[in-house]
């Protein structure tokens, strides 16, 4: 049975497809059209899914879409009737896009996969699976359990906002939910929006904003904004926000309780604004943690699966696990809206078929195949279209490949990395990366300034040898996807001096805290990607050989592109990225580009080629 799966319309709308439960192929819309986040109908995404199982013709059984668009004009009437009359603006603006599109969802989604091909523009092929629930299986079915605690978390879907779910075989069922307005993920928006950031897509900078602060202002939280129970349930005092009647996420009450109008996004960040971040961390990880601890009690199950944005928070992760109520956890890489329209194939594909099996290749440790689901490039393909884009390149066999780049790396060159298939979700996994030497003292702030052309403080994430992974952090467990934090262990940290503790935040950036420098955050913290030889020999063989050449199983990894750039998918997307930054030294299958030896007229100047992100 073949079933394509459709996240659309709100951000990183995606399209996935599975064959009789296997993952067959799924991207996000924005790596093909260039467009961050891009919400429009994943046409270009269809098309490669198609091609990547060689369906012509377009003769797939199901078509799932990740949500139910009636529930969700439900909330929106309900809620502005709540209102009413305020919120008169945000619902008449809101009105005419929904009476006039999305009401009609079923036909306008017909009218579109029509366009792909005929055969998709079957009425009687779709289907629609409630947001959570699309969530849910999104992270249920490829993880390797066959008896889950599955928790789900983000801003909205229909009226659900938070989700727990049991899944036993086959069978996946909402046990408990949450619903709008009361929001965790609206909750920690909030804070995005009133620290300077975009909303669904800055919420990470406030997480690695964090460390920089202290949570001075969470007793202010827990007394004014939110009511949180012993079991994690929670409520909101809707009187500090504006999300329901605004088109903002934050009113003039807000601003009293925590000094000030918000940020502006060309403004400079205070310790304020660290202590901000600091704080909404510190009371989003005391109530994922009351939730999981109170449904591990509840529910007596040992997994755990994770998924919806609030999952891509690696510190509460990293935290849970720590915990130990649970003896695994799985978290979806995709964990976020695009990871949706896999989930709501999963869910038709299960509920149509019942079939009583996680299908997934024995080698690998899930599903997910290490979530390179993407678009790949046979080596004669690859020549020809840097070739086109006026490269100068050498074509090299791979162990000569994989020695070149390791020295390079050694050396101290930043390096782009373009190898097999695509990732699939926010973090590029080795096959989409920005690589450099973690040993540097310099290299973060090189990385953010000069290549990714982004604020300083932002972290990068150490890819380490899965086999060596507890030789170096606080950590023993498969952490493939980059969605736990650990401590760097301490024999390899170096303990900060009275005076360099009391510099001012960002200031102790450039303190060296470990033998890894460029990936051990300010509190001795790292979000680790293990890498393994099954999902991705190539990457683990590099790996391999810079640890030869230095002694250190790390390397920095980073995503491949910059700020405000979707993560390159065409080996044409990693020269121009190449062309555009400082990266010195470029891997696209088994060619080797060095800087120096390009045509200087091909040069371009990413760094003001795209937004703030």
């Amino acid at each position: 049975m073949l079933v394509l799966g459709i996240s659309a319309f709100y951000h990183d709308s995606a399209a996935a497809l599975i064959r009789d439960g296997e993952i067959i192929a799924a991207a996000q819309e924005e790596r093909f059209t260039r467009k961050k986040h891009d919400a429009s109908f994943p046409a270009h995404a269809i098309r490669y899914c198609l091609e990547e199982a060689r369906i012509a013709n377009g003769s797939i059984d199901r078509v799932a879409f990740y949500e139910k668009p009636f529930l969700k004009f439900e909330r929106l009437i309900e809620t502005y009737l709540a209102y009413a009359p305020q919120g008169f603006e945000s619902f008449r603006k809101a009105m005419p896009l929904w009476i006039g599109e999305k009401l009609f969802q079923r036909d306008l989604l017909v009218r579109e996969l029509a366009e792909i091909a005929p055969g998709l523009g079957d009425k009687t092929l779709l289907r629609f699976s409630e947001h959570h629930y699309s969530h849910a299986a999104s992270a249920y079915y490829p993880s390797p359990f066959q008896s889950a605690l599955v928790l789900t978390m983000d801003g909205v879907g229909e009226w659900t906002t938070t989700s727990a779910a049991i899944g036993q075989g086959n069978d996946l069922k909402i046990i408990k939910e949450l619903h709008f307005p009361h929001s965790l993920g609206l909750l920690y928006s909030a804070f995005t929006y009133y620290t300077g950031f975009k909303v669904n897509s800055g919420e990470y900078k406030v997480m690695g904003l964090a460390p920089y602060g202290e949570p001075k202002y969470a007793k202010a939280i827990f007394d004014h904004l939110i009511d949180v129970k012993p079991d994690g349930s929670f409520r909101l005092n809707l009187d500090y926000f504006s999300y329901c009647t605004g088109l903002t996420m934050t009113g003039a009450k807000f601003d009293v309780i925590f000094g000030g109008p918000p940020r502006k996004p060309d403004e400079l960040l205070e310790q304020r604004h660290m202590d901000l971040a600091a704080s909404i961390q510190a009371v989003t990880e005391e109530i994922v943690l009351r939730l999981t601890r109170s449904l591990a009690a509840q529910t007596g199950l040992r997994n755990l699966c994770l998924a919806g944005g609030v999952a891509l928070n690696c510190v509460a992760n990293g935290k849970v696990l720590r915990d130990g109520r649970f003896d695994n956890i799985f978290v979806q890489p995709a964990a976020g809206d695009a990871g949706g329209a896999l989930g709501a194939a999963l869910a038709v594909y299960h509920d149509e078929t019942g079939a009583d099996q996680h299908a997934r290749p024995t080698s690998q440790p899930d599903a997910m195949s290490g979530a390179y689901l993407g678009p790949k490039f046979e080596q004669a393909d690859i020549e020809r279209r840097l070739t086109a884009a006026g490269a100068v390149f050498e074509i090299v066999e791979e162990a000569e490949l994989i020695s070149k780049t390791a020295a390079a790396l050694a050396s101290g060159q930043a390096v782009g990395w373009h190898q097999g298939r695509m990732e699939f979700g926010p973090r590029s996994l080795g096959n989409r990366s920005i690589l450099g030497d973690p040993r540097s003292p310099t290299m973060q702030k090189a990385l953010n300034l000069k290549v990714k052309y982004r604020e300083s403080f932002r972290p990068f994430a150490p890819s380490v040898l899965r086999e060596r992974v507890a030789d170096w952090f606080e950590i023993n467990s498969d952490s493939p996807y980059m969605l736990l934090v650990a401590g760097v262990k301490s024999e390899h940290c170096r303990k900060m001096s009275n005076e360099e503790q009391a510099l001012f935040g960002i200031d102790k950036l450039n303190v060296t805290r470990s033998d890894i420098p460029a990936v051990t955050h300010v509190d001795y913290s790292a979000r680790i990607q293990t890498v393994h030889h099954e999902t991705n020999p190539r990457f683990h063989a590099l790996i391999s050989q810079f640890e030869k050449l230095t002694g250190c199983p790390v390397l920095i990894n980073t995503s491949f592109n910059v700020r405000g750039e979707p993560i390159v998918c065409t080996p044409e997307d990693a020269f121009a990225c190449f062309m555009g930054s400082e990266i010195e030294f470029l891997a696209v299958g088994d060619c080797v580009l060095h800087k120096d030896r390009q045509n200087p007229d091909l040069a371009l100047d990413y760094k003001n080629a795209f937004e703030l992100d």
